[in-house]
């Protein structure tokens, strides 16, 4: 079987993912990716031109994962139920029931992890998580906007500012997980979110 080198790359990639989400960008040194991935800096250099091409390729896989989340949800929800509102209420809910899975696998989101460094938002690289924000905010706004259309009158919202809420309230969480050391918070918090567009959507 011919090797590509395909599985030594995904390693990498797993390890400094790891190492990015627990320490950020800046403090994550190339030497402690290769050696948390078992790997030889040769094979780095292969996969990887440079430590920006690492985090580029880092924050494409996060975020193609985070949009196949996405699809899943929204493709859950409309198998569901045919009920606008119905739907906002479900699709909140997939993200607040898997909140301790999440937590168990992550202490953080690697978005935030990037967002902070200026030399990865001067280069380019926090461009694919605006574009992985307004994938989410369209999705979200469009359901919010039907659920709120068979209302009569539909109340004047902003539902692209609603949308966002959701990413606001998943980041926010995880930075009050991590400083009150509960991993909790995430489910509480995205219940909460659930709770208020609920109450708002049944008016």
């Amino acid at each position: 079987m011919p090797r590509d080198g395909s599985a030594t790359k995904q390693r990498i990639l797993d390890a400094a993912e790891r190492l990015v989400i627990e320490n950020g960008f800046a403090a994550t040194s190339v030497d402690q990716v290769i050696a948390e991935s078992g790997s030889s800096k040769g094979a780095f250099f292969h996969h990887f031109g440079s430590k920006l091409d690492l985090a580029r390729e880092l924050v494409d896989r996060y975020a193609a994962a985070e949009l196949a989340d996405l699809e899943k949800a929204v493709a859950q929800v409309q198998a569901a139920t045919e009920d606008p509102v119905e739907r906002v209420i479900a699709f909140i809910r997939i993200f607040e029931d898997g909140a301790d899975q999440l937590m168990a696998a992550q202490s953080n989101c690697l978005f935030v992890s990037i967002l902070t460094e200026r030399q990865l938002a001067q280069s380019g690289t926090s461009d694919r998580i605006a574009e992985n924000i307004l994938a989410w905010r369209t999705v979200l706004s469009g359901m919010l906007r039907d659920a709120l259309g068979s209302r009569a009158p539909a109340p004047a919202i902003d539902t692209d500012a609603l949308a966002d809420h959701l990413f606001v309230t998943f980041e926010g969480a995880f930075i009050l997980c991590r400083s009150m050391t509960d991993a909790r918070h995430m489910g509480a918090q995205l219940g909460v979110l659930r709770q208020l567009i609920e109450q708002l959507l049944r008016m």
